[in-house]
């Protein structure tokens, strides 16, 4: 999800198989497309607001330079912020996409006495969506609430929303054709809370598909269906990678959870999965001096460069290491 306090994670137990490297069709749920155990690569790219967007191609740009190429996977799944970056991959390099957050590089926002400007709407989402979370009797309950609550703030803003996210998101994209390379993006049906799966063979636009995962206030409607972010269908959406020998997981959240661990919606239950499943995980995550960078300042552009910075700083270091799993 966009958007997610440190304090209100849930960390996971720590268990011995969860390795952390610190430093023309409808869309179907549930639907990826599988691979063979014995070879394929997947690449998981997990949510994290505007920061975690630019940590995310920092990482890679990083393991970019330092010779290891992750593009290449033979799938990539994005669920939010995480399917931006896929798509961006899609349409530039790794090199281009990070220059780019580096030339933008916007002044530190200030309020009108020269402090930073508050982060209010950030917070109140949070809080929002931290009660009903509180109040949801499993997984699937919490969906249908947050996707009962997006669609009652679509009706209010009465579609003027819609069209303007659209427009942003489309602005991010250096190409709006999807790959031919398998990318799955993640989001949530609103009306129902079904998980639901978009790639190439949807017959939705690539920029409708990435606009619906990062839709984590109000309802982002395609046609007659509306949709939430795919972060609420589970959080890094890794388990999409089952089939795959080899999985990547970049998780800007650090693998942690605001929901309930007995939910099984945390990253650490979706690698044990992909493990007894016969896959080869890793997980790469911030490293505990950039925290402040996410969750509740997730959303502040100024940070940006910084998260990609850090990413790449991460990406060269763990590419020796990475390099005999990967390839």
């Amino acid at each position: 999800m966009n958007t997610t306090p440190s304090s209100a994670f849930r960390f996971p137990p720590t268990t011995a198989s969860h390795r952390q490297w610190s430093g023309q069709d409808q869309p179907q749920a549930d639907a990826p497309q599988r691979g063979h155990v014995a070879g394929g690569r997947a690449l998981v790219l997990g949510g994290g607001g505007s920061t975690g967007n630019a940590w995310l191609i920092g990482v890679i740009a990083g393991l970019s330079d330092a010779g290891l190429d992750v593009t290449e996977a033979d799938l990539v799944i994005g669920t939010s912020a995480g399917s931006t970056a896929a798509a961006q991959l899609a349409g530039a390099t790794p090199a281009e996409l990070l220059a780019a957050i580096l030339a933008a590089a916007p002044q530190q926002r200030t309020g009108p006495r020269g402090g930073r400007v508050p982060i209010g709407p950030t917070a109140d989402h949070l809080q929002r969506t931290g009660r009903i979370i509180a109040a949801a009797e499993d997984a699937a309950d919490m969906r249908r609430r947050v996707g009962a609550a997006a669609l009652d703030m679509a009706a209010a803003s009465e579609g003027s929303g819609q069209m303007r996210w659209r427009a942003t998101v489309a602005a991010r994209l250096p190409s709006q054709r999807w790959p031919q390379r398998t990318v799955l993006i993640t989001a949530v049906d609103a009306p129902t809370g079904e998980p639901v799966v978009f790639d190439r063979r949807s017959g939705v636009d690539l920029v409708d598909a990435v606009a619906a995962s990062c839709a984590s206030g109000f309802a982002y409607r395609i046609g007659d269906n509306q949709y939430i972010d795919g972060g609420y269908r589970r959080n890094e959406n890794a388990d999409l990678a089952a089939g795959y020998g080899r999985v990547l997981v970049l998780s800007p959240f650090g693998g942690r959870t605001r929901t309930p661990l007995e939910w099984g919606m945390q990253l650490a239950a979706q690698v044990d999965e992909l493990r007894a499943g016969g896959s080869r995980v890793e997980t790469i995550f911030p490293d505990n001096g950039s925290e402040h960078m996410f969750g509740a300042n997730a959303m502040d552009l100024s940070l940006r460069p910084s998260a990609a910075r850090t990413g790449y700083d991460q990406g060269r270091a763990l590419a020796g290491r990475l390099t005999e799993f990967w390839r």
